[in-house]
């Protein structure tokens, strides 16, 4: 019988550096009776070389003799046109393909007869697939890197430091939205020896907040009537209009007292809240540093910031659109989005054969037939 066969294609998104699989992944596939291949220079930008996956077991070929013999083609994000137009008929496409964002894109894929399972439709609450979770895998790498980014930004130190030149006050860092990125910016900010305060809409986050040594900021932005922001699927609610004014409104006193302020809000397949206020910024103090993880071509966090891109405003306050931290230890990244996958595949391929079961509620979720309700995370 023959084995199932995934290949592992090139990023080609600007400023992508990731690959779905390492050689470490590889390894572990080839056991499984799952047969590898690697598209050529696809593992450069997170510094594996074809030469490592060879080592590993993969066949290392060229994109359109991987597209020919592949039952599943294995990506980060969504492909590109051209990408999309190299699938076929009967293959799998399996990544973190958005496709609340690209609808258009998973459409046309279907109507061509190419199955998607996409990572990022997976509930958290699952928790039996809590290995193949790669939304919360890139969030941790995200958090990690945005309170390094924000430290090294920062022209003060973030711990309390006795010296001979006299006591330097610790940084207050505010880290607003305490799921998997908030809460692993958190725990790094307080290693550093940050001061953190953190605020989320969830009530039930207080616990994880303060379990980090951080203090949770009690705001009241629910309208009168409305439920706490806990949401489905491991997701906390999108606020109502109303809401979010109450909610900026209260933030921006604490925002203007705090040297670093860290944003992780997302909803999926929409714009993100707006919780930092262009007058919030305009109240900080110069030298303070705002990242917003959240920023992207559909906005931010913060009012203001773009994608991508570091803006050192008119009154000394540094504004960072990050949102593609993971893409920025793309080795790391990598590493735990391709044991994700592994995850996956080993629980999809049964007797040889890869089976889309929309029986089973892990498939049916990655296959958007029980997929979570909007709402935002972080």
């Amino acid at each position: 019988m023959p084995n199932v066969t995934v290949g592992a294609v090139r990023e080609r998104a600007p400023g992508e550096r990731r690959v779905a699989l390492v050689p470490e992944a590889v390894t572990l596939l080839t056991r499984a009776g799952i047969d590898v291949l690697v598209e050529t220079g696809a593992g450069s930008g997170a510094w594996f070389t074809d030469a490592d996956y060879t080592e590993a077991g993969a066949g290392v070929v060229p994109a359109d003799e991987l597209y020919a013999r592949a039952d599943a083609v294995l990506c980060v994000g969504p492909p590109d046109a051209e990408t999309a137009r190299s699938l076929r008929a009967g293959q799998t496409l399996i990544g973190l393909l958005e496709p609340l964002r690209h609808p258009v894109l998973v459409r046309e894929l279907a109507e061509r007869g190419v199955r998607t399972v996409s990572l990022d439709l997976l509930p958290r609450t699952l928790s039996r697939a809590q290995s193949m979770d790669a939304l919360t895998s890139q969030a941790n790498v995200a958090g990690y890197k945005a309170a390094v980014l924000a430290a090294d930004s920062y022209d003060r130190f973030f711990p309390m430091l006795t010296t001979a030149a006299g006591t330097m006050r610790p940084a207050q860092v505010l880290v607003l939205g305490a799921g998997v990125a908030g809460l692993q910016a958190i725990a790094t900010a307080r290693r550093l020896g940050a001061v953190v305060t953190a605020y989320d809409v969830r009530p039930e986050s207080r616990g994880e907040v303060e379990s980090l040594g951080a203090r949770f900021l009690d705001i009241q932005s629910q309208a009168p009537g409305e439920e706490p922001g806990a949401g489905q699927g491991g997701y906390a609610r999108e606020l109502t209009e109303e809401e979010q004014r109450a909610q900026r409104a209260a933030l921006d006193a604490h925002i203007a007292r705090t040297d670093i302020v860290i944003t992780t809000a997302q909803v999926p397949g929409r714009k993100p809240p707006l919780l930092v206020t262009a007058a919030a910024v305009r109240a900080m103090k110069p030298g303070s540093v705002v990242v917003d993880l959240a920023a992207s071509d559909l906005g931010g966090n913060v009012e203001g910031s773009e994608p991508d891109k570091t803006d050192v405003l008119d009154n000394g306050v540094t504004v960072i659109g990050a949102g593609r931290l993971p893409s920025a230890m793309a080795t790391a990244a990598s590493t735990a989005y391709a044991r994700n996958l592994a995850a996956l595949l080993r629980h999809l391929v049964r007797d040889g054969e890869l089976v889309l079961d929309p029986a089973d509620e892990i498939t049916a979720a990655l296959l958007g037939e029980a997929s979570p309700k909007g709402g935002a995370t972080s």
